[in-house]
């Protein structure tokens, strides 16, 4: 039988639900992360990045 969706493959293999939940939690746990470090950056960390695409370059020498 040829599998039609990955829900198909997914379903036959054994412990399905357990690495599901696994991959579940791995997923959760890296964007909590990414979340918690870019929300406890000091405020000046950002000060540069924030201005950037307003700021004109120094070795601009044409302008549209």
């Amino acid at each position: 039988m040829i599998p039609q969706s990955f829900k198909d493959i997914v379903s036959n293999v054994e412990n399905a639900g357990l690495l599901q939940t696994i991959a579940m939690i791995i997923f959760i746990l890296f964007f909590l992360t990414v979340i918690y470090v870019v929300l406890n950056r000091p405020k000046k960390y950002y000060n540069e990045e924030e201005n950037a695409p307003l700021e004109k370059d120094e070795d601009e020498k044409w302008t549209l």
